[in-house]
């Protein structure tokens, strides 16, 4: 039996402003791929992280956190060249966090295709990534291998957008080479304004027409405090999202493509309205959650 969701991607420092003036901050573990990783793990699913990682100090502090977690790291690559990315996470007037800057000081460190170990695709159920693996031609490569050894061992492809184009050279090329992977994703997690963007349209109907031609079974398009809205054979059912105190929505959909995961992997492949409705309300509670503390893992 198929058993652990693997997640693939580049574990970060995150360093978030304490206040509008954004010139003192707190710093936190993150990454998409981390936060789904250490969600899955907390829920009581078994997760495997797979990244580059260096031997200098903030590499040790991404060790250093992820340990107590229990996220396994046995897949992981250690180099001694790689440096920690680390992105820094603004506040507007209004205590909103827009994405300012992404370092990246090693950005050719990236996991081989050779590096891939075909016997935890063999026995993980789900294999989940973002677009932080598709911008650099290695992990580009890297990542399409991964999907395709996923596929052939009948592991579920899940993927997450996280658009930042900060880290593209282009809008265009951005677009173009998440799109080319969508036709081979099971389920998907994207943001309204994501699907607006990739589709290149200016409605959700339009946009949810045009993602149709993908054929991805399981979508999830989330609409922030409108709660979410989950698409499968052609059948669309609306969740109310949880109403909480919002603080700091840093890591709030990576807690939501958490919760779905650990859906899937503990109560199988949702077949009836009934049950998507379940695992989306769940991932909704996740993600409003982790908006009550600053930091994308502290509320989890």
């Amino acid at each position: 039996m198929k058993n652990g969701i693997i997640s693939y991607g580049e574990a970060f420092i995150d360093y978030i402003a304490n206040d509008p003036s954004n010139s003192n901050f707190q710093t936190y573990l993150g990454g998409t791929t981390v936060n789904v990783a250490v969600g899955v793990r907390r829920l009581g699913t078994p997760a495997y992280y797979l990244c580059k990682i260096g031997t200098d100090d903030d590499s040790q502090f991404i060790t250093t956190k992820l340990n107590p977690e229990q996220v396994s790291q046995e897949f992981c690559v250690v180099n001694n060249h790689k440096s920690i990315c680390k992105v820094y996470t603004h506040l507007n007037e209004n205590r909103e966090r827009y994405f300012h800057a992404y370092i990246d000081d090693t950005p050719d460190e990236q996991l081989l295709e050779t590096e891939l170990h075909e016997e935890l695709f063999n026995k993980a159920m789900i294999f989940y990534c973002g677009s932080g693996t598709l911008f650099h031609p290695t992990a580009k490569n890297t990542t399409k291998a991964a999907i395709k050894m996923a596929k052939k061992h009948g592991t579920l492809v899940a993927f997450d957008p996280n658009i930042r184009l900060k880290r593209w050279q282009n809008e265009q090329e951005c677009r173009g080479t998440i799109n080319s992977i969508l036709s081979n994703v099971d389920i998907l997690k994207i943001a309204k304004d994501e699907l607006l963007f990739l589709m290149e349209t200016s409605t959700l109907e339009e946009g949810i027409n045009k993602l149709a031609d993908y054929q991805i079974p399981y979508v999830w398009i989330t609409l922030g405090e409108k709660g979410a809205l989950v698409i499968h054979q052609d059948k669309k059912i609306h969740v109310a999202s949880e109403k909480v105190q919002a603080i700091d929505t840093t890591g709030a959909g990576d807690a939501f493509m958490a919760g779905i995961l650990y859906c899937f992997h503990e109560y199988g492949t949702p077949t009836n309205q009934a049950k998507l409705t379940t695992y989306t309300k769940f991932a909704n509670k996740l993600g409003a959650k982790v908006t009550t503390r600053f930091g994308a893992l502290t509320a989890q």
